[in-house]
């Protein structure tokens, strides 16, 4: 039964596209893309507790790959690519950082979706002489759904099982606690790389299956930081360390944006500001365990 319900629900959304307006069908992409975003920041920071802010540097590299190679090489092979380059950024990256915790980790994944941005800005002007690409793939806003959902899909598939192997159970540990987890014979540095390369290769693939539907590609709009606070504030409100938890806060908080930059299109930062407060104060362990809490306490009193 635990089964059956998810794969039911994947075919329903799956079949969604044929019942809902071209509009509707760019809600269902939007949400299914953070979704999918959100399970994969989770897949590394949910069990370490290392907030991350570089979503956007490999989502925005992903974009890119697709905007260079995509009159070069056929699609599947341009998405294989970017997983190879977004899987190869990141181990790079999480050999020389991933030693740093806490304020000093948050600063420097934030540095380095700017560092990546002015990379290609400076590439883009001085060697290519353009800024901007164009996207020309036969491809329809029905497929990109469709490569989105199987993606998301495989994520909280990888993610459960993940929550069952060794390397989660790692992870939960260093996540409590470093100094315990290395007393354990926890091998930190591995643990720590493998759940962190992982989860920038699904961040990769979602700029690259997503690029399609922009047609115009340039480093101020794929390497916009929205996109990466978004995703921290869906994971953490749902619920970071729980299977269903990024989802959970993912769609609401995707609409929720999506009406309010379309209503007040100059002050919805302050509201995402807002939100953001309200989230870690109010619940900084996500609805779910707000929600557990809640029964538990209920049980308490009626016992």
């Amino acid at each position: 039964m635990k089964l059956l319900l998810p794969l039911v629900a994947l075919a329903a959304l799956a079949y969604a596209p044929n019942l809902v307006s071209d509009y509707g069908l760019g809600l269902l992409i939007g949400a299914v893309t953070y979704v999918t975003l959100a399970n994969g920041w989770a897949l590394f920071s949910g069990h370490t507790h290392y907030v991350s802010l570089a979503t956007v540097a490999f989502y925005g590299t992903g974009a890119y790959t697709v905007a260079v190679l995509n009159e070069t090489l056929p699609y599947p092979l341009v998405l294989v690519a970017a997983a190879v380059i977004g899987a190869t950024m990141a181990l790079v990256v999480g050999l020389s950082t991933l030693r740093l915790a806490g304020v000093y980790f948050v600063i420097f994944t934030f540095g380095l979706a700017e560092l990546v941005r002015q990379l290609i800005t400076w590439y883009e002007v001085n060697i290519t002489g353009t800024l901007g690409r164009y996207i020309f793939l036969d491809v329809t806003a029905r497929d990109i759904y469709w490569q989105m959902l199987a993606l998301g899909a495989a994520t909280i598939a990888l993610t459960a099982y993940v929550h069952r192997s060794r390397l989660g159970l790692a992870l939960r540990v260093i996540g409590d606690d470093e100094v315990v987890a290395a007393h354990s014979g926890i091998n930190l540095a591995r643990s720590k790389l493998i759940a962190f390369v992982l989860s920038a290769t699904i961040l990769t693939l979602v700029g690259a299956v997503a690029s399609p539907r922009s047609v115009y590609v340039e480093p101020a709009i794929v390497f916009n930081p929205t996109v990466s606070f978004l995703t921290v504030i869906m994971a953490l409100l749902g619920g970071a360390n729980r299977l269903w938890g990024p989802a959970l806060g993912a769609v609401p908080l995707f609409l929720i944006f999506e009406w309010l930059s379309s209503n007040f299109p100059d002050t919805y930062p302050i509201f995402l500001g807002l939100l953001f407060i309200a989230v870690v104060f109010a619940l900084p362990d996500g609805v779910l365990a707000g929600i557990e809490r809640l029964r538990a306490s209920r049980k308490e009193r009626t016992a």
